[in-house]
């Protein structure tokens, strides 16, 4: 089985070291990611300028590629062949902070995976839900629950069109009150706007605020992480409002 790995937040994140030494006994791992920090970027495909992959290594001296281009043109470029290889499976993180709710849209973790299920590979999203204030986080816990899932998914056959959203406690093994499969909750953004002034007086903006949360309700993926368990939420790019279909069809259209 041959397994891409890649990430929204650079090919040198620890994440993503822990993440690729996981896969590697799933299946033989690629890692092609970023060459620097993506976060919140969102399903991005770069048209208008062209890409350079590199070689290069990660911190345990193994080979690894990075590219110029955001999550989704990592993935498209190895699976379009840049690396002349197929593959099995991409697997994308490990993101330090939470992908829940509304969060996928933004998310360049989620999103490297959406662009391998767009070209019919089984794609998994992995996050870690770390505390705010923290300093070197443990990955070990998320990595080998990704690794469970990974092994899962490609045992029992994801259902075509589907990605798999994994988002983990920061927990150890033997802390996790199990796992939940999940719907989208509800993130609650704080965002607000920071305007500033430059040097020469000209108006700058910062998006800031304080960190978003969420509504832990029952069977949410907010709400599986807030009490403890592990949150895997099946999704896909389908986002029809079949539900408003019949109002809008009523509408006065003639």
């Amino acid at each position: 089985m041959k397994i891409l790995v890649t990430n929204d937040d650079g090919v040198q994140a620890p994440g993503l070291l822990a993440l690729a030494q996981a896969m590697r006994q799933l299946g033989a791992v690629t890692v092609l990611a970023p060459d620097r920090n993506w976060s919140a970027s969102g399903h991005v495909k770069t048209m208008e300028r062209p890409l350079r992959v590199r070689e290069t290594h990660l911190a345990d001296g193994s080979a690894a590629f990075s590219s110029d281009g955001a999550p989704s043109d990592c993935v498209a470029l190895a699976l379009l062949g840049v690396l002349n290889e197929k593959y099995d499976l991409v697997v994308s993180g490990i993101n330090p902070n939470a992908n829940i709710g509304h969060d996928v849209t933004y998310s360049g973790t989620v999103t490297a995976a959406m662009e391998a299920v767009i070209a019919e590979v089984p794609g998994l999203a992995v996050s870690l839900d770390s505390p705010p204030e923290h300093g070197l986080l443990d990955y070990g816990p998320a990595a080998r629950v990704a690794l469970r899932v990974a092994t899962q998914a490609m045992q029992q056959g994801l259902p075509a069109g589907i990605l798999l959203n994994l988002n983990v406690p920061y927990l150890q093994d033997d802390q996790f009150k199990g796992l939940l499969i999940t719907r989208q909750g509800l993130r609650v953004y704080r965002d607000a706007l920071d305007a500033r002034k430059d040097p020469r007086g000209r108006a700058y903006y910062w998006i800031g605020g304080d960190a978003p949360t969420g509504i832990a309700e029952d069977g949410t993926d907010f709400g599986a992480l807030a009490a403890g368990y592990i949150s895997l939420t099946p999704l896909h790019l389908d986002l029809t409002a079949r539900a408003a279909i019949p109002t809008l069809q009523n509408w006065p259209w003639s």
